[in-house]
């Protein structure tokens, strides 16, 4: 498993980036915030990764701090909830809210990410309750 990434960044792209690593590309998924916070192509980077493995690929998402890394992994324990819709909450949600919102049941607030449905919401607020 692939747990952090050092490099340059070759290119961002729309949802993510590429990290050369040695003259390795590596295509990491990255959150809305942690793309923004990306500094100029060629510059060097450091990811917190979680690495995805279905049988079919390897997906690389990157985060800029463990703390989002983290929420993002609890997420994935959620049933129903796998790493596009994980990705899109993080993105959705800055930090803080995301857990003044489990914490406060606020059903709404993470209904409002789109894919998250009020089952969903329902599912992530009871299962990660007291949990993060």
């Amino acid at each position: 498993m692939i747990g952090s990434l050092r490099g340059v960044l070759a290119s961002k792209r729309t949802g993510g980036a590429i990290v050369d690593v040695n003259g390795v590309g590596y295509i990491v998924n990255l959150p809305v915030s942690s793309l923004s916070d990306l500094p100029e192509e060629g510059k060097e980077i450091f990811l917190y990764i979680y690495t995805h493995v279905r049988e079919d690929a390897i997906q690389l998402y990157g985060f800029s701090d463990e703390e989002q890394k983290r929420i993002f992994t609890s997420l994935l324990n959620v049933s129903g909830v796998g790493p596009k819709l994980a990705l899109s909450i993080v993105s959705g949600i800055p930090q803080e809210d995301f857990l003044r919102a489990i914490e406060a049941e606020d059903i709404e607030m993470l209904s409002r990410v789109p894919g998250v449905g009020k089952k969903t919401a329902h599912r992530v607020v009871l299962e990660l309750k007291g949990k993060l």
